[in-house]
């Protein structure tokens, strides 16, 4: 009984701490960073939102996530940062959900979000590419469009 206790205790435990040292790939943290920067705010939803325009995306571009992600000016967060200014974020709470779908990014819903490769934050003003267009969905602060 006490060997399953600490077991659970061991996993717990590094669930909470995740970072860098959970084994993932490069792309995945870059990946997992891009979520969590964009809507560690917005719950798993939210989250899941975003990493399915990051999936919409690189299926249209026919690029990688990687790529999606880092894009210039496509992700505010990346804007003048590399993986190691964003790399902290990985030691959030919200990290396991990032994690999570980091890993499992060929498994994303998008029609969730009506295929939607473009959102923004409904506490900004609207951006050009959205002027005349008609969402696919909001979910928590994000408005979702499919361009």
């Amino acid at each position: 009984m006490k060997t399953i206790a600490l077991y659970v205790l061991l996993i717990s435990q590094s669930i909470t701490a995740l970072g860098a040292q959970s084994g993932l790939t490069k792309e995945q943290q870059v990946v997992a960073i891009t979520i969590l920067a964009e809507a560690r705010g917005e719950g798993d939803k939210g989250m899941g939102a975003v990493a399915a325009v990051i999936a919409q995306r690189a299926i249209d571009r026919k690029q990688t996530w990687e790529k999606v992600c880092l894009a210039k000016w496509q992700f505010s967060c990346w804007n003048g940062k590399k993986i190691s200014d964003l790399d902290h974020l990985l030691d959030v709470p919200q990290a396991e959900m990032a994690i999570y779908l980091a890993k499992n990014m060929h498994r994303i819903d998008r029609s969730k979000i009506g295929n939607a490769n473009h959102y923004y934050a409904d506490y900004i003003k609207a951006p050009y590419w959205a002027k005349g267009k008609t969402p696919t969905v909001k979910i928590g602060r994000h408005i979702f469009y499919k361009l």
